[in-house]
């Protein structure tokens, strides 16, 4: 699209109702497939996920039966079974509370990791730059499930930081998502000041309807209390071209209430008036998600896709409405560029 920028907001609704180098595989390699795993050339191969160690982490199979262990390439989540060393997490303090504080998020990048990936086919491709697999014999790869590649998702939503000594060929877009998540005090990243229990996480709102510095909340408008609440993402900067990567631009939306959404019909529109309307019937469970791809795709339970031709979101700021099937404004929010 045009610049980068990643926003995200909060709002209540009252409804109706550590990789290091190593060799590349061969077929000598204990946990290499001898058919239908990755070559030294590079190709991309399927796999299925069986099991997310961490945020990081997964374990795989590939069609052939034989199985692997994937280190995703470029990234790095907070620890969750030994302890975190903050000053490899910009700003974050190094004390007993930026630990403890990290191990949340190390314990939240599992929890995405495995919405996302666990028990899914998905893509695994390699880059040019980094050897196939890291000191532990651990495979280092992209995972992408559709056109949207997990390891920048996981940075640009704050679940990860740069891993930046692996000097792979993505590294300048990693950093400025990466950047982008920590200037909007996202995940992580507000870590950097925590307080005495640990750490207070900005970037939510309280049952209270506190406006925290990356959220907007909106009540209703007859100031009464909300009924459920709604966390809306907009990820308006693609991995690469825009254009060439359409389901890496999204919306997410989060149940955060502790009742399902019924959105059918429900509209989610730009500032330019483009507009997508949820399928009929779709419902949101509390505490799931879904995330709206720009894109063409095969819709699920929490994938949606928009199938517009070309990019929607504005990198240099738009507009974000949701509005429920009777057409009234339930959110709206403008982020800049």
């Amino acid at each position: 699209m045009r610049a980068h920028a990643t926003a995200a907001l909060a709002v209540l609704l009252v409804l109706a109702g550590c990789a290091g180098v190593g060799p590349l595989p061969d077929a000598s390699n204990a946990g290499a497939p001898t058919a239908s795993g990755p070559s030294a050339g590079g190709d991309a191969v399927t796999v299925h996920v069986t099991r997310v160690v961490d945020g990081d982490t997964i374990d795989v199979t590939y069609a052939n039966g034989t199985s692997d262990t994937v280190r995703l390439v470029g990234i790095d989540t907070p620890e969750t079974h030994a302890e975190n060393t903050p000053s490899e997490f910009t700003g974050v303090p190094e004390t007993d509370a930026g630990r403890a504080c990290l191990g949340r998020w190390g314990e939240e990048a599992s929890a995405f990791a495995t919405a996302r990936l666990a028990d899914r086919n998905v893509t695994l491709t390699f880059d040019p730059n980094t050897d196939r697999r890291g000191y532990y014999g651990r495979l280092l790869a992209y995972v992408s499930v559709g056109n949207t590649t997990y390891n920048y998702a996981a940075v640009a939503e704050g679940y990860a930081r740069v891993y930046t000594d692996s000097e792979f060929s993505r590294e300048d877009a990693y950093v400025r998502a990466a950047d982008d998540a920590r200037a909007a005090n996202r995940g992580l990243w507000t870590c950097r000041t925590p307080a005495t229990d640990g750490g207070t996480d900005t970037g939510r709102t309280d049952t209270g309807g506190t406006t925290t510095s990356d959220a907007t909340t909106t009540t209703a408008a007859d100031g009464g209390s909300a009924s459920a609440a709604l966390a809306v993402r907009v990820h308006a900067d693609a991995d690469g071209p825009d254009g060439e990567n359409l389901n890496d631009e999204y919306v997410v939306l989060t149940n955060t209430g502790d009742s399902a959404l019924a959105m059918g019909g429900w509209t989610v529109t730009d500032a330019a008036d483009h507009t997508y309307t949820l399928p009929d019937e779709f419902t949101l469970p509390a505490g799931d998600a879904v995330t709206v791809h720009t894109g063409r795709g095969t819709d699920t339970a929490n994938d949606l896709y928009w199938a517009a031709g070309s990019p929607l979101w504005n990198n240099d700021g738009d507009t974000v409405t949701v509005r429920a099937a009777n057409g009234r404004r339930v959110a709206e929010h403008t982020y800049p560029g």
